[in-house]
């Protein structure tokens, strides 16, 4: 399974913005920062304030920050709010009747990666946005 690139820069995003505690920072400081796409970074960050991650603050001193608390984002609920599909193979998407898979109830492998997509999303649940700025702080000392 791959992340796609949205998810990876909005996980950026939502670091760099975190480690602010609270000031407003601009998509051009953190675009410059990791050396990325800025009209990229836009879509990323507009998305992310649609779901209510971030606060946007439009005008010349505007610029995002958090809308959580660190400790309120759970990695896990973040990770599928910023993905659109996780259907690991074909059979697993939500596809009609005539095109869905005639094993699906009895196919091992359909129940062993339904398993195994719980278990990847429970161990992201067991994180926070606060559990990775810490991380990041300790790694800077």
């Amino acid at each position: 399974m791959r992340l796609t690139l949205h998810t990876d820069y909005a996980l950026r995003v939502m670091i760099y913005v975190g480690r602010c505690e609270g000031d407003l920072v601009t998509i051009t400081e953190i675009a410059d920062f990791y050396g990325i796409s800025k009209n990229h970074l836009t879509k990323v960050v507009h998305h992310l304030g649609q779901a209510g991650y971030l606060e946007t603050v439009r005008g010349k001193h505007g610029g995002v920050r958090l809308l959580k608390r660190p400790d309120q984002i759970r990695l896990g609920a973040f990770v599928r709010a910023t993905e659109e599909d996780f259907a690991l193979v074909r059979c697993l998407r939500n596809e009609e009747e005539d095109e869905a898979c005639r094993l699906h109830d009895q196919c091992l492998v359909t129940q062993a990666l339904t398993a195994g997509l719980t278990a990847f999303f429970a161990e992201l649940d067991r994180y926070t946005l606060a559990d990775m700025l810490e991380r990041e702080r300790d790694a800077a000392q």
